[in-house]
């Protein structure tokens, strides 16, 4: 199979031996997916510093012919996102979001307003910690795009419900965790989050 390439937002890392990662994409085209980068954790390897939670990279890789797991090949950052790492905050927040995509979204599927969604709120977190504003904004984003509610729908509070109530899963256990830090860093104590997480 030839090399394809991609925009792609890295979601998550896996050791697979000693010196090589499984690594998770969301890309606007390709959906989720995994590449496996060889030798990535070798000191002189081309990956070396590139493969870095939530940057934004053009990556180069090739598709498996019997599985799921394709060859990373290339990466280069597009945004890396470096504020990120800022606060413990920014990093829950962003961990949330990815894990909220992964539980609603099928693996391989193109979903270029999900991926922009995404992409957006990395962005502002690489910026500006996390606030209860954007956590729902983006669930409730999330649940239009999912056709869960009508796009006329504008009640943030109830998206996450209907997240839940769809799939049948709760809600990643980093929203209690993250509604919590929010609280706790404008002095309101740890109040309830929508969702039904919060045991």
């Amino acid at each position: 199979m030839g090399v394809e390439k991609t925009e792609a937002i890295l979601i998550g890392r896996t050791r697979y031996s000693e010196t090589t990662l499984i690594v998770h994409w969301c890309s606007a085209e390709l959906g989720l997916f995994r590449t496996i980068a060889k030798g990535a954790l070798r000191p002189k390897s081309a990956f070396s510093g590139l493969l870095d939670l939530f940057v934004s990279a053009d990556i180069r890789f090739s598709r498996a012919r019997t599985s799921d797991l394709h060859t990373l090949v290339e990466a280069r950052w597009v945004t890396p996102r470096l504020g990120l790492r800022q606060s413990y905050g920014r990093v829950l927040a962003a961990t949330y979001l990815v894990k909220l995509v992964e539980l609603v979204v099928e693996p391989h599927a193109p979903l270029p307003e999900i991926h922009d969604l995404l992409a957006k709120a990395l962005d502002y977190l690489a910026e500006h910690d996390p606030s209860r504003a954007l956590v729902e904004r983006f669930e409730l984003r999330l649940a239009q795009d999912l056709g869960l509610v009508g796009p006329e729908n504008q009640a943030t509070g109830l998206s996450a419900h209907a997240i839940e109530d769809t799939f049948h899963r709760p809600l990643p256990v980093q929203r209690r965790k993250l509604i919590e830090w929010i609280d706790a860093r404008a002095g309101r104590g740890s109040g309830a989050a929508p969702g039904r997480d919060s045991g």
